[in-house]
This record gives C-alpha cells, sequence and structure tokens, in this order.
C-alpha cells in the first residue's frame, strides 16, 4: 500500500488479506511500532499487544482456529483526524475447531500514519465466544 493509500482503504485491503488467510501480507501493513489492543480481553487473555513482531505472533495461527467467509455489514466513519478511522463490522465463518458457527459484531477505532496501521483497538466481545470448545480465544484472539 502507498503511503497514500486512504485509511478506508488500507482497513478494506485488511479485511480481503484475513479472508485470503493471507496472514503474512496483513502483517506487512503494520507499523513497526503498531499497537493492537483488546479493552474487552478476559484475565488471561491478551489486552495489548506492541511491535509488529508481537502482532505477527499472535495473528500466525488465527487461520487454524476461525476460517472467516465474509465481514458483511462494513461501516467506516471518518473522524476530524484524517489518518483516524472508526470500523463496525461483523466478521462470520466458522471454528475450525469444533465446526460451529462464528458471528462476531466489531467496532475498531484505527490510526494510520504513513500508509500503515499504528494503532488498532479492537472492542470485540469474549463473551460473545464463552462457549465449551472456543478455547481457541487464548491462543488466537
Amino acid at each position: 500500500m502507498s503511503v497514500h493509500t486512504p485509511p478506508a482503504d488500507l482497513f478494506r485491503n485488511s479485511l480481503r488479506l484475513l479472508l485470503d488467510k493471507n496472514i503474512a501480507a496483513w502483517v506487512d501493513l503494520w507499523a513497526e511500532n503498531g499497537q493492537l489492543e483488546f479493552p474487552f480481553a478476559p484475565d488471561g487473555w491478551p489486552s495489548r499487544l506492541a511491535g509488529k513482531e508481537a502482532i505477527a505472533a499472535y495473528m500466525r495461527h488465527y487461520p487454524d482456529h476461525i476460517d472467516l467467509h465474509d465481514f458483511p455489514d462494513l461501516t467506516i466513519h471518518q473522524t476530524t483526524d484524517p489518518e483516524t478511522i472508526v470500523v463496525e463490522m461483523r466478521g462470520i465463518g466458522r471454528l475450525r475447531e469444533t465446526g460451529s458457527p462464528f458471528d462476531m459484531t466489531y467496532v475498531a477505532v484505527v490510526a494510520i500514519r504513513d500508509g500503515r496501521f499504528t494503532s488498532y483497538r479492537d472492542y470485540w466481545n469474549p463473551l460473545a465466544v464463552a462457549e465449551p470448545g472456543t478455547d481457541f480465544t487464548r491462543s488466537s484472539r
């Protein structure tokens, strides 16, 4: 992505890469010192990942746990800061371990500098996957 890529376009591209299970290319969209945060992470789960290397390690096995099929209901809101967006979306697919449906609603606050993600606060609901057989979240979410 060029440094002139609008944040909404960078974000849409990141979703395509997740659907393609191309985690390496997804991680390449991050700045070296990027921060990925999960403000609602339960005890024992990561609440903050600092740096591209930590984000890569965290996401490496994501496709082994969740088979994403689509991100319907995507709405991207521009903020007064041209490099910050607020995203509302739904991710749907299947949990690989159990075959159960995966359907999660997200709100994210995303900052981009020089065409790379620098901050991504992911407000997902851990209670939505807190069922027997869904302990994948400790290693991948």
